[in-house]
């Protein structure tokens, strides 16, 4: 089983950058996209609903071209959902969780894979409160699941580098959203919690992966990047993990894509 996940800062403009030809020609199984910036409606019929998928979106209620998820699956969940459970927070079209029946992938117990697009701290005091309740409340919902016995995936951009590691530049940002001691703390907490960040997990002590680069400055050619898209998986999943990726060489968005690998 093959997962992708990609913030494609765009999906049209990613579309016209072969960003979906590249997904068709990959043909995971499950491909999580976050930062859609588009209505389903804005979407032609082959974004919408490509050939042995079965396709999920949703989108900002606020503003349009802004935010918004989208996921593709090989497998039809049992169950969508598009929400939290928390009204402002689930304004944004961040989030997206397919619900598979037990032994739906071999003998796996319940499975649910979630798909989100965490918000940006950036632009003042009040996103960056509504970027840690949004951390907050999704911590809820997972082990929430988890309690009701769901092993969980959950991927995409965190928004967040956890450690000096996952950045070119630690000391330079040190008072920069995105590499904040409280925004940081929110990952020791959901590793403590017992999830599984799988990069870290197999490549403990890689410098230089990194998953966004800011273009303005070049800094993708001078890897001058920070690794904020992830893959958590709950603990019982880790025995099924075959590889996990950071798929640099591939263009298209400030983002890369990454990939888990799971054997069942």
């Amino acid at each position: 089983m093959r997962i992708i996940s990609w913030n494609v800062n765009g999906l049209r403009a990613n579309i016209k950058k072969g960003g979906f030809d590249w997904f068709l020609n990959e043909s995971p199984d499950i491909y999580c996209l976050q930062e859609t910036k588009a209505h389903p409606d804005q979407l032609e019929e082959g974004a919408r609903n490509p050939p042995g998928y079965f396709s999920y979106f949703d989108h900002s209620r606020g503003r349009k071209g802004y935010s918004g998820v989208g996921v593709y699956s090989k497998v039809k969940p049992e169950k969508v959902d598009y929400f939290l459970g928390i009204e402002d927070v689930d304004q944004e079209g961040r989030f997206l969780a397919l619900f598979f029946k037990e032994k739906t992938f071999s003998n796996l117990a319940k499975l649910v894979v979630i798909n989100t697009y965490f918000p940006n701290g950036g632009g003042g005091p009040d996103r960056l409160a509504f970027k840690l309740k949004y951390y907050d409340e999704f911590l809820k919902y997972i082990n929430k699941l988890r309690q009701n016995g769901y092993e969980i995936i959950f991927c995409g951009d965190i928004n967040t580098a956890h450690t000096p590691i996952d950045l070119a530049r630690p000391k330079e940002n040190e008072k920069n959203t995105g590499f904040l001691p409280i925004e940081r703390a929110w990952l020791d907490l959901v590793l403590k919690e017992g999830y599984v960040d799988v990069f870290r997990r197999f490549y403990p002590g890689a410098t230089g992966k990194y998953t966004y680069w800011d273009m303005k400055t070049f800094a993708r050619e001078r890897n001058v990047g920070w690794r904020i898209d992830y893959f958590f998986i709950s603990p019982g999943i880790l025995k099924n993990v075959k590889e996990v990726l950071i798929l640099d060489h591939i263009l298209g968005s400030d983002h890369c894509p990454i990939e888990l690998v799971l054997k069942f």
